[in-house]
């Protein structure tokens, strides 16, 4: 179900079932309430970091700050790059962007903000595809952020291409205290690669986009093809600019009109990335620098208080397999699930039943917004007020 993170502070309950069930359910590890933050991890890990949705809450939580519509763009840039370091038991530490302006000792918040909490409810709602709904939420801050988790793998012959699947339309940010300001950023394709030298890697070479309608911003993202000897690797290019949302159909930064550039972006998405304003003469200004950056520890529900079917418990024995490398009971553990869910499914379909999703209104929605029930905004409200106890789910996927 949901996840909540206090300043931030988050305690996280994810929908675990890998059919269109409505469970709820804590990141997908086997971990105590507060589960430490993992150490640095190795390139098969990278793929799973690279799609994942809140990583670094305080970044998060710091959208907004801006007074400045650009600034307010850039800090939704900085949310988008620290996204892929879940969950939180920190304080707001990230300033407000200001375009040329360096942040003043006063308004530095690591001593006078008290911590912050976000909520994180996820569900998975459709088995065939494979979809997952999520919801974050921030009300102190009026923040909150939603879409649809799904994605879709092609081998190319070296290498495996990940892409949004057709439902994933990005990730929805909407600023309350901002004329309820609305941000689509939408994913990049990924490789992923190594397997003839038995170790893999992640590179990313593909366009992706952030747009506001309401203040009629736009933000081109380019990340380069690896590279050769003498070039650098991760590298990241952006442009920030004023467009039309009803004319607007550019979607290669060399083709955006020099009249309507705000900022430009360079950088490396796994290092640090700067920008600098258009027309300035002030040297590039830090973004985001990500090399000394760690997942923060998440908070979760106890385990006596998790339902069967949180991720933790209901998939513990694939978790713990595969932590052993015993990948045989692994997969012998994952297929007895699949054919409880088959079993299920073709039960439901015999009694002409309709699955519905728990905590959100449908499996999926044309516009990639997924909507609370009543069921889901409870939750979300018990998890704000530390209160993570639900009652268990009268039919489950598996």
């Amino acid at each position: 179900m949901a996840s909540s993170s206090a300043g931030s502070k988050s305690s996280n309950r994810n929908s675990p079932v890998p059919s269109t069930s409505s469970a709820t359910s804590v990141d997908t590890n086997t971990a105590p309430p507060s589960a430490p933050a993992p150490e640095k991890t190795d390139d098969s890990s990278k793929l799973r970091t690279f799609v994942s949705i809140l990583r670094k809450p305080e970044t998060f939580i710091s959208i907004g700050k801006s007074d400045q519509d650009v600034g307010r763009m850039l800090e939704v840039l900085r949310f988008w790059f620290t996204k892929d370091l879940c969950n939180w038991d920190i304080n707001d530490e990230a300033p407000r962007i200001t375009p040329n302006q360096t942040p003043s000792p006063e308004e530095d918040p690591k001593s006078t903000q008290k911590p912050v909490r976000v909520s994180f409810l996820t569900e998975q709602t459709s088995h065939h595809p494979p979809v997952s709904a999520f919801f974050v939420d921030c009300p102190d801050r009026g923040i909150t952020a939603r879409g649809f988790d799904q994605l879709s793998a092609k081998f190319t012959g070296t290498s495996i291409r990940v892409t949004p699947g057709n439902h994933n339309l990005g990730i929805f940010i909407n600023l309350k205290n901002h004329d309820n300001e609305e941000y689509q950023l939408t994913h990049p394709a990924a490789h992923l690669g190594g397997f003839l030298r038995g170790s893999l890697s992640i590179s990313v070479a593909d366009t992706c986009y952030i747009t506001c309608k309401k203040t009629r911003l736009k933000a081109i993202l380019n990340y380069l093809e690896e590279g050769w000897l003498g070039r650098s690797q991760n590298r990241v290019q952006g442009v920030i600019y004023r467009y039309d949302p009803d004319k607007d159909k550019i979607t290669r930064i060399k083709d955006v009109p020099e009249k309507d550039v705000l900022a430009r972006l360079e950088g490396c998405w796994q290092e640090k990335v700067t920008y600098q304003m258009a027309n300035s003469n002030e040297p590039p200004q830090s973004l985001i620098d990500l090399t000394p950056l760690f997942p923060v520890p998440k908070s979760v529900p106890p385990e006596n208080e998790q339902l069967p079917n949180e991720s933790r418990k209901f998939w513990w024995k694939v978790t713990d397999a595969i932590n052993n490398k015993r990948y045989g009971d692994a997969t012998k553990a994952k297929q007895d699930i699949e054919e409880r869910q088959r079993e299920k499914a073709a039960a439901r379909q015999a009694e002409n039943t309709e699955w519905k999703p728990r905590f959100f209104t449908g499996t999926t929605t044309p516009l990639g917004k997924p909507e609370l029930s009543e069921e889901g905004k409870t939750a979300l409200r018990g998890m704000e007020e530390g209160n993570y106890k639900l009652e268990e789910n009268a039919d489950t996927a598996a």
